[in-house]
């Protein structure tokens, strides 16, 4: 695992050149859009059948035994020093994700996947209120422009009609919570980054999910088909190695800034539609992937910016 992360972060290197360089930490962030929207195309497939819970558990026992091995390999003590942040990062993110599992069958893909991305709003408003992170114009303005586009990729019913009032309400309310919690775990990690290796941060979130999704899990459990296992693993790998580029993204970069990225999982949403389902983007959708890779490129260059002339982003 490890040394396929460090392959990848040479194919960047070599694949990212000229003016526009963009900073690690938005590259980390952008790999983990990619691992992660595969990680979503499996869970639609296997949560027609299995319960929400059941996905994070195995998701949450994957990512255990991987973070483990990986942790001992480097000799890192995987405890950590600042247990109680490590556990509420676990707490919030094991909270968003079943409220994102829970969702993802039960709403059109490309409404709960606009719900969630609305999360770096909130990790922006979360950084400036608990972190002291500065709200710059150029990240709110690049947020705004990503989340433009998003919408119109997307296309919610419940924003363009046809088809809102049949939206599961209860789902929808989850799927916001869902957002909301996922920008806290994003802040949490964002504040861990000052004494913690990003393996720990990793590693803390099965360990604290395991136990708390057992007492949810007993009651609904489905014993999983032969293909079921394998996209249960599938989901555990996948969603580990995009934990690993993640964390290390909000190392390296400001939370409003380093989230924004994420967006781009959208783009490769609407990419695995056109060539595993056939799916043409109309109109909209091309627009839209304008105002996204727009978002990107305009923070990541005013990123680069600020590095050579030693201010800030404002």
């Amino acid at each position: 695992m490890e040394a396929t992360i460090d392959r990848l972060h040479r194919a960047q290197e070599s694949a990212v050149s000229g003016y526009l360089r963009i900073p690690e930490g938005l590259r980390d962030m952008a790999l983990a859009a990619f691992f992660f929207s595969l990680m979503s195309l499996l869970v639609k497939l296997v949560g027609q059948r299995l319960p929400a819970s059941e996905v994070v558990m195995a998701r949450s026992v994957v990512s255990l035994a991987i973070s483990w091995v990986m942790l001992r390999r480097v000799g890192i003590v995987p405890w950590g020093r600042r247990k109680g942040l490590l556990t509420v990062r676990g707490l919030v993110g094991f909270v968003a994700l079943l409220c994102f599992f829970y969702a993802i069958p039960r709403l059109p893909l490309a409404d709960v996947t606009t719900i969630q991305f609305t999360n770096p709003a909130f990790t922006a408003l979360f950084a400036a209120v608990f972190i002291r992170e500065r709200m710059t114009r150029t990240v709110v303005f690049s947020i705004a422009l990503s989340l433009a586009g998003v919408t119109l990729i997307a296309q919610p019913t419940l924003l363009f009609g046809s088809g809102a009032d049949a939206l599961d309400l209860t789902a929808v309310g989850i799927a916001l919570l869902g957002a909301v919690f996922a920008a806290l775990a994003y802040t949490t990690v964002r504040k861990l980054r000052e004494t913690e290796h990003a393996l720990v941060v990793v590693f803390y979130f099965p360990l604290v999910s395991i136990p708390a999704c057992l007492p949810i899990m007993a009651p609904v459990a489905v014993w999983p088909t032969a293909a079921e296992w394998l996209m249960l693993i599938g989901i555990g790998v996948l969603t580990q190695i995009a934990q690993i580029f993640l964390t290390n993204g909000l190392h390296k970069e400001k939370a409003g800034r380093a989230t924004s990225v994420s967006y781009l999982q959208i783009l490769f949403a609407a990419l695995w539609g056109f060539l595993f389902f056939g799916e043409i983007p109309d109109g909209l959708t091309v627009l839209g992937v304008v105002l996204v890779i727009s978002g990107v490129v305009y923070v990541a260059r005013a990123s680069n910016q600020a590095a050579r002339s030693g201010a800030s982003i404002s």
